[in-house]
């Protein structure tokens, strides 16, 4: 009887330990950790865009990518445009860095893709600094054929594949 007795004293201690220290959820969240980019604001507005952020820059550009032809990396005229859109951008926030990412098709190997992606990315960071836009504020990935923009084996989905896309990734 005794051991029953104290076995349920001590339940019944550990209840009302634990529940006393329960806490209760905060009436607001803390604020996103320093030099995070969520894209939204914390103001008064919850659909309102945050200057300097993804969003932002998708909203203001003319594209976050430029396309590229089977096996190349130049910059031709229409990416010329689309980048020259993304330099004015970058400097009208001149705090924002971005990563710029190459990609390629299926076709090829690995390696080669994995090459081809960076030397895709590289002309795009290139045009952008020809354009006055600081090298350092801009880093380069090559994803090469394992981050596809669409799926499938065909021309029209190589040709979304074959792309350098900017991304913003924070001040």
């Amino acid at each position: 009887m005794t051991i029953r007795k104290t076995t349920a004293m001590i339940a019944a201690i550990t209840m009302l330990t634990v529940g006393a220290c329960s806490k209760k959820a905060p009436e607001t969240l803390p604020p996103a950790p320093e030099g995070t980019d969520t894209g939204t604001s914390t103001g008064t507005d919850p659909n309102a865009v945050v200057p300097g952020s993804q969003q932002d820059f998708i909203a203001n550009v003319a594209s976050d990518r430029i396309f590229f032809g089977f096996d190349q990396y130049n910059v031709d005229a229409e990416d010329m445009a689309t980048l020259q859109s993304q330099a004015q951008w970058l400097q009208r926030n001149p705090a924002v860095r971005v990563t710029i990412e190459g990609h390629a098709d299926e076709r090829g190997t690995r390696d080669y893709n994995i090459a081809l992606g960076e030397r895709r990315a590289n002309a795009a960071k290139n045009y952008l600094a020809s354009l006055g836009i600081d090298p350092s504020r801009m880093n380069v990935i090559s994803y090469g054929k394992e981050r596809p923009a669409e799926l499938g084996s065909n021309e029209e989905a190589w040709a979304k594949n074959r792309r350098a896309v900017t991304v913003v990734i924070g001040r």
